[in-house]
C-alpha cells in the first residue's frame, strides 16, 4: 500500500536544532509518521517533547552546541545507546550574520560556516560511518536555503555555507548512494522563523519578498513536514543528490 512508503514505524531520527520553527516542525511529523526523535539542541526543547511523545514515540534530549565537532561522538554514542543508532539524519541547526560585505569581519564568517557546514558534514560523516558499519540503510536531510541557489545581500557567510550544503548533498550522495545512504536536500523558502524576523519587521523588505512569491505567504515549519517524511521515508529510495524546493514558487519567478 502507498501508505507504507512513508510509514516510519521503529524508525530513528537525530533532529538538530529542533527547539522551534523549522526544526521543530520537521521533528514532529517524523514523529507523527512514527519515528522515535534524538533532539540535538543548545537549549531546551521541551515543549518539541511533549509534542512528540503525544504521538506515542521516544524522545531523547541531547544538549550540544554545534560549533564545535566536539559534540558529535556523543550524540552518535547516546544515539546508539538508546535505540541503537540512528536511521535518519536531519542536518537543521544553523545560524546568520547579517552586515554589509565590506563590513563583514572574520568573526562573523566563522561563526556561521563553523555551524552550518562544517558540524553539518562532521555529523553526517559519523552517521554514514555507522550505517556502512552495521550495514544499515540510511537517510540523510541537509537543510539548504533559497541562497544555496542565488547570492543574497547583506549575509555573505550564510550564503558561503548553504551553497557548500548543496555541493556536499551532491557530493555525499555520489560517495554513499552505494552504501544504501540517501543524501537530499531541503532547501525551504522564506519562512516565518526567528532568522526571518527581521526581514518581516522591514515593511519594505517584506514587501519585496512577498510580490516575488507566487504564493503570496511567507511559508510555515509545517509547509515542510510532507517533504520531510518523504525524504526519511523508503518513498525517496531512488532519490539522491536532489535538492527540494519548497518556497511557495521562489525560484519559479
Amino acid at each position: 500500500m502507498i501508505s507504507q512508503l512513508f510509514d516510519l514505524t521503529g524508525k530513528t531520527a537525530i533532529v538538530t536544532g529542533c527547539n522551534t520553527g523549522l526544526g521543530q516542525g520537521m521533528a514532529l511529523s517524523l514523529a507523527g509518521a512514527g519515528c522515535n526523535i534524538v533532539a540535538v539542541n543548545r537549549r531546551s526543547a521541551e515543549e518539541t517533547q511533549q509534542h512528540v511523545e503525544a504521538h506515542g514515540v521516544e524522545f531523547l534530549a541531547v544538549d550540544a552546541d554545534l560549533t564545535s565537532t566536539v559534540p558529535i561522538d556523543d550524540i552518535l554514542a547516546q544515539t546508539e545507546a538508546r535505540f541503537g543508532g540512528a536511521d535518519i539524519l536531519v542536518n537543521n541547526a544553523g545560524t546568520i550574520r547579517r552586515a554589509d560585505s565590506l563590513e563583514f569581519t572574520e568573526q562573523d564568517w566563522d561563526d556561521v560556516l563553523d555551524v552550518n557546514l562544517k558540524s553539518l558534514f562532521f555529523l553526517a560523516q559519523g552517521f554514514a560511518r555507522a550505517c556502512i558499519d552495521k550495514q544499515r540503510n540510511g537517510k540523510i536531510i541537509n537543510i539548504a536555503s533559497m541562497l544555496s541557489f542565488q547570492g543574497g545581500v547583506r549575509v555573505p557567510s550564510y550564503t558561503a555555507s548553504k551553497s557548500g550544503v548543496l555541493g556536499l548533498t551532491r557530493l555525499m550522495a555520489n560517495e554513499w548512494a552505494a552504501h544504501g545512504i540517501n543524501i537530499n536536500a531541503i532547501a525551504p523558502g522564506y519562512m516565518a522563523t526567528n532568522n526571518t524576523e527581521a526581514l518581516r519587521n522591514d515593511p519594505h523588505r517584506s514587501q519585496e519578498i512577498l510580490g516575488r512569491i507566487p504564493a503570496g505567504r511567507w511559508g510555515s515549519p509545517e509547509d515542510l513536514s510532507g517533504a520531510a517524511v518523504f525524504l526519511a521515508s523508503a518513498a525517496s529510495d531512488y532519490v539522491n543528490g536532489h535538492a527540494l524546493a519548497v518556497d511557495g514558487g521562489w525560484l519559479a519567478r
